[in-house]
């Protein structure tokens, strides 16, 4: 990419603004405002390559969009718009336009020591087992969050556990530090042995992306190759009533959404939730950085979880996990949120 230019111009020119990304757009399917559009935004990036706009004046867009990748899936023309909204970041979000608890966030992952120290209650942290053909990479804010997601992964399948790793770099990679998140994934890359298991989908797209798919491995791509040897998880002696709401990096960066599927329906009573694909307003910071927008994204999401009655709403990514269950519970909506390593756990349980 042109130093002096804070676009890739060839990712720019994919664009034909046909418009067939308007009702795949969260925040567009909200607004009806053509600026909240991919296709509007990337015409805020042209402006700005051009010299018409400063990067200051389409900062509110750049923070707006929820990164979720949807319009990718549905463009004809192959437009990376992932790529482009890290460029965009990367040059908006710098100096006095960078979110005071963005830079907290994105110091308290930026050293390896830091990341074991939101960690400091999980005994994976610690640990160094043999080498295995797969590693896991533990997460920084999931290892400290969500202790029992590695636990469950690492009770399902033989994976080798370093606890002295650092950050992927998916954070600061969508968060302004574009270059920065590159350094970091090639780092874990070289930290960790062999094929890699990640129990995030944002995580596994940024990792993918950097060190190649070839290492990189969501947890249900693995275990899907044993779907036939698990047993039903059972709720007073029926199948759990459950759904999956997908992560959109994992959905839309790397096409990975039949394999839970595959998972649940051998080990629980399946149901499709609508709007499975749809964003749930997580997006890695969103949640954080831009709460209110985050809950309008997830009004439609919680009456279709509602009306379907289920004993769990299943996840694969931790910003989905906690969004969900935070969500849910402001709303007293009684399903249980799980992430899908801990819910495969239970099926050796008689009962869960």
């Amino acid at each position: 990419m042109n130093q002096n230019l804070p676009f890739t111009p060839k990712l720019l020119e994919r664009c034909i603004s046909c418009g067939y990304c308007l009702p795949a757009c969260p925040t567009y399917v909200i607004t009806q405002e053509e600026i909240s559009s991919p296709r509007g935004r990337i015409n805020l990036m042209r402006a700005v390559q051009i010299g018409e706009l400063s990067i200051d004046q389409t900062l509110e867009q750049s923070s707006y969009c929820l990164g979720c990748r949807a319009c990718e899936s549905v463009c004809p023309a192959g437009v990376e718009y992932g790529t482009l909204l890290e460029e965009w970041r990367s040059a908006a979000w710098q100096g006095k336009n960078r979110n005071l608890i963005l830079k907290l966030l994105l110091f308290a992952v930026n050293q390896s020591w830091r990341v074991r120290l939101l960690g400091i209650f999980n005994p994976r942290n610690f640990q160094k087992s043999k080498w295995n053909e797969y590693s896991i990479m533990l997460g920084c804010f999931e290892r400290g969050l969500f202790p029992n997601v590695s636990a469950a992964a690492q009770k399902n399948l033989s994976i080798n556990v370093n606890g002295n790793q650092g950050c992927c770099g998916a954070l600061h990679a969508h968060n302004g530090e574009l270059a920065r998140g590159k350094e970091m994934a090639k780092k874990l890359g070289e930290q960790l042995p062999g094929k890699i298991i990640t129990t995030s989908g944002g995580c596994a797209a940024h990792l993918a992306s950097v060190i190649g798919k070839d290492r990189v491995f969501e947890y249900s791509e693995v275990l899907f190759n044993q779907v036939d040897l698990l047993k039903p998880v059972l709720i007073n002696g029926e199948k759990a009533r459950v759904a999956l709401q997908d992560s959109c990096h994992l959905r839309h960066g790397l096409q990975i959404y039949q394999q839970p599927r595959a998972i649940l329906k051998q080990i629980a009573d399946f149901v499709e939730l609508p709007g499975a694909s749809d964003c749930c307003g997580a997006a890695g910071t969103y949640a954080i950085l831009r709460a209110r927008d985050s809950k309008k994204v997830f009004d439609k999401k919680a009456k279709e979880i509602e009306k379907l009655n289920l004993d769990f709403i299943i996840s694969v990514n931790p910003g989905c996990t906690r969004q969900l269950a935070t969500q849910l519970k402001r709303r007293k909506i009684k399903t249980k949120v799980m992430h899908i390593a801990e819910f495969v756990a239970l099926s050796n349980s008689i009962n869960a």
